[in-house]
């Protein structure tokens, strides 16, 4: 899959099982139910892709709109291949994402606290708003590719293999940057814990 402009959701190789096939295909064919029937199934999750990537709701449901805007105008060029059509819209996610990058600076306190800790257990000095505070502005810090694959992996509940796809590298790519991810995590994290445990003594 190529950057936004060139996005084209046109794959050549052994077909998958596609549940979103039968809706494209009515698409294609201008059936405007069946469009919002597709947007209904995917854009809870690409709302949630972009605003854990930006850290703006109102960000995310711009990107929401460029994302389908794109998928009713490709709908008819759609072959069945190796990715899904869900896999396709995650990759025009990130690639939007990243336009806006270009012109805004993340908001840290926006950024969804969902990912789970990479400490061991949170001292009880730390409640859990704090601590998923602390996550979500950690996440933020991490660089744009590194901060993707987390999200993809832990988030979207993509497989090495889908989000090698979306972020265009290889899978041993996208085991390395969520291994220099999950460290950069666990040593930010770390770091705060304990200077906040010697500021309380």
């Amino acid at each position: 899959m190529s950057h936004l402009d060139s996005a084209q959701p046109d794959v050549a190789s052994t077909s998958v099982d596609d549940p979103d096939a039968a809706l494209l295909a009515r698409i294609a064919v201008g059936d405007t139910r069946a469009f919002d029937r597709l947007v209904s199934r995917h854009i809870d999750r690409i709302v949630a892709f972009a605003q854990r990537m930006l850290g703006s709701r109102e960000d995310a449901e711009d990107v929401a709109q460029e994302v389908f805007l794109k998928a009713w105008q490709w709908a008819g060029r759609w072959r069945p291949g190796q990715a899904r059509f869900a896999t396709w819209l995650h990759t025009v996610a990130l690639n939007a994402c990243r336009q806006r990058w270009r012109r805004f600076t993340p908001q840290t306190d926006e950024l969804s606290a969902d990912l789970v800790s990479p400490l061991p257990q949170p001292d009880d000095a730390l409640d859990a708003d704090m601590q998923a505070a602390r996550v979500r502005q950690a996440l933020a810090t991490l660089p744009e590719r590194q901060r993707a694959a987390m999200v993809l992996s832990h988030y979207q509940g993509m497989s090495n293999i889908e989000s090698a796809e979306i972020l265009e590298v290889s899978v041993e790519a996208v085991e390395s940057l969520l291994g220099r991810a999950r460290r950069s995590l666990r040593q930010r994290l770390l770091a705060e814990h304990q200077t906040l445990s010697k500021c309380e003594r």
